[in-house]
């Protein structure tokens, strides 16, 4: 039994233990992570903003300082009696807090106070100069057409905007649905520009 004990103990001395090395690269690492984040926001003692995301994680020492929700984000904003407003949702989002300016990724949805649908991959919001505005793709839908084009600016809002190069608008005409909708499928119309 000593000599099984002995030669254990022999056999371990000349292992040399593998470890990791030490993260001296501060930056790469969040100040802050939280998973699982639905957050309210109020503006002079009123809630204004709910905020759900799966992951948020606060990078102070990376150039340049950000706040990353590189697993989604979705915000609605309320009126004074807590209705919905308007609600922004990406796949992806970062908010660089020094410029205080956002960068929403991958299917950004958003719908404004008129109920205007706006899809795009890339959507920039820049809160100093009170400003959205994106290079890419977008698609908005409206009451009684969709507008489709490349670039894209408008108010924080987003109920003053322009398409820079639109591509296609398709109106719609509502038509009364028939009697006996068994026999007739319903169809509708569009025109398009």
């Amino acid at each position: 039994m000593v000599g099984v004990m002995l030669l254990s103990f022999l056999s371990c001395i000349g292992q040399k233990k593998e470890i990791g090395e030490a993260i001296t690269e501060r930056d790469s690492l969040p100040v802050m992570k939280t998973v699982g984040v639905t957050t309210f926001i109020s503006d002079s003692g009123i809630t204004r903003y709910r905020v759900d995301t799966e992951e948020w994680a606060i990078f102070d020492r990376k150039e340049p300082s950000h706040w990353a929700f590189e697993k989604g984000v979705y915000l609605e904003k309320f009126d004074t009696l807590f209705n919905v407003d308007a609600s922004i949702k990406a796949d992806t989002a970062y908010y660089y807090d020094k410029q205080k300016l956002w960068k929403l990724i991958s299917n950004v949805e958003i719908q404004n106070i008129k109920g205007e649908k706006f899809n795009t991959d890339l959507l920039y919001w820049d809160e100093n100069k009170e400003k959205v505005y994106s290079d890419q793709y977008i698609r908005i839908e409206q009451t009684d057409r969709i507008i489709e084009g490349y670039g894209f600016e408008s108010d924080q809002q987003m109920t003053s905007y322009k398409i820079l190069n639109i591509q296609g608008i398709l109106y719609f005409k509502e038509q009364p649905a028939p009697m006996d909708t068994t026999s007739n499928p319903v169809t509708t119309s569009s025109d398009s520009l």
